[in-house]
């Protein structure tokens, strides 16, 4: 939990520095899922190129859950189930979760030959 804190103290502190920081690295965890648990490439196959380039992409779409359109059929029943059934101070907790699982899936499809 004082990781939680200190996460939510630089966020009130500097929105959008950790915002960007905190997009950017949930797009390379999603990367780094895709390639190891779902691609099962290895530490030895793992291209860092392109868990490098989601991470930019993340960093530059800042409100990537809304940008993408084929997001739109996840996104408002996540939020409507967040709102509704999670307590306010675990929300943010939950769309960072479920944006993991997304980036993986992303990523995944994104990188299909």
């Amino acid at each position: 939990m004082a990781l939680w804190r200190a996460y939510q103290r630089a966020l009130a502190a500097h929105p959008w520095k950790v915002q960007v920081l905190t997009a950017g690295s949930l797009m390379g965890l999603g990367d780094i899922i895709s390639q190891q648990l779902v691609e099962k490439r290895g530490l030895r196959e793992h291209q860092t190129g392109r868990t490098l380039t989601m991470v930019s992409l993340g960093c530059g779409f800042v409100d990537y859950p809304d940008a993408l359109i084929t997001n739109y059929y996840l996104w408002p029943a996540v939020q409507l189930a967040n709102f509704y059934l999670v307590p306010l101070h675990y929300r943010l907790a939950v769309v960072q979760c479920v944006a993991v699982i997304w980036n993986s899936y992303l990523s995944w499809k994104a990188h299909q030959f």
